[in-house]
């Protein structure tokens, strides 16, 4: 049996045509009076220069006789160019939906960095790295302009730590192995143990799950010979399940403990693999040390 062990949008400002304001009025900020002075970065003229690039872009294109991925190319640049100018840059990141310890794998699978131009990002290949990620089940991507990327994801619920051939792995409700996971930052999770543990954990835990008394007491689930399962308890008792009808065993066995509150008395094993009875061995230093058999 294996071990188991616990390791906001900007103004456009224009000329005054009018007498200048009272001195009771608050200034008008400096970098509204910086557009004034520069009326070419505001986004009307953003847009006619992003035309403008577009159909210079076409003409030489089809002048030189190149490919069309050459002019998607050359008109991309020219407008991502435009309007980072007109202050379309990335400034930031924001993720939804993620623990913090699944948002920093989440930021780095995503590529992006800072005053990258925010229009010229493709989505649909941004999404498809995130959801590369083990820890994200899916995501969205939306741009906010005129600097933000919002970055929503559903992830992937930790259901239990896997022990087997010498490591640890923090599994998911589906009994998939999430990477970016460290186990040793998982210590509430339970303990899984075994080859094909991970694998038929989200079979037997849930159900477990359901018994809280248990649940509690419980130190690992042992995986024995890929086909039953044995609950390791942390006082080193055990409890022998059948390969088949567990539910029905942790029935019998809570009915055991509502009579004769037999996980407070102490035993060395309980064996509920055959279906007809359940036969409990005391501990060694127990009054006596021969079996019980409880008839069912």
């Amino acid at each position: 049996m294996p071990a188991a062990v616990r390791g906001g949008s900007r103004s456009q400002a224009r000329p005054p045509t009018k007498a200048p304001p009272k001195a009771s009025r608050r200034a008008a900020p400096a970098k509204a009076a910086a557009h004034a002075e520069h009326p070419g970065l505001s986004t009307k003229w953003t847009l006619l220069a992003a035309a403008a690039v577009l159909v210079a872009a076409m003409a030489g294109v089809l002048a030189s006789g190149h490919r069309g991925e050459r002019l998607a190319a050359a008109i991309g640049t020219g407008i991502d160019s435009q309007f980072g100018n007109a202050g379309f840059r990335l400034k930031n990141v924001e993720v939804e939906g993620a623990s913090p310890m699944a948002s920093a794998d989440i930021i780095k699978a995503a590529g992006v960095y800072q005053d990258q131009p925010l229009l010229g990002l493709d989505l649909k290949d941004l999404r498809r790295r995130v959801e590369k990620v083990g820890w994200v089940k899916e995501a969205r991507i939306v741009r906010l302009l005129p600097d933000t990327l919002v970055v929503a994801v559903v992830e992937r619920r930790q259901m239990a730590v896997w022990q087997h051939g010498g490591r640890q792995y923090v599994i998911d409700e589906h009994g998939q192995v999430i990477p970016e996971a460290d186990a040793n930052r998982f210590p509430k999770l339970p303990l899984v143990v075994g080859e094909g543990g991970a694998a038929h954990a989200p079979e037997i835990l849930p159900v477990i799950a359901q018994r809280p008394r248990l649940m509690g007491q419980m130190d690992a689930l042992v995986r024995v010979d890929d086909r039953r399962w044995d609950l390791r308890m942390k006082d080193g008792s055990l409890i022998q399940l059948p390969a088949s009808g567990e539910e029905n065993a942790l029935m019998e066995l809570e009915r055991l403990d509502q009579r004769s509150r037999i996980l407070e008395l102490g035993f060395e094993r309980i064996d509920l693999r055959n279906p007809d009875a359940v036969a409990v061995r005391p501990r060694a230093n127990a009054p006596t040390s021969s079996p019980v058999v409880a008839g069912l």
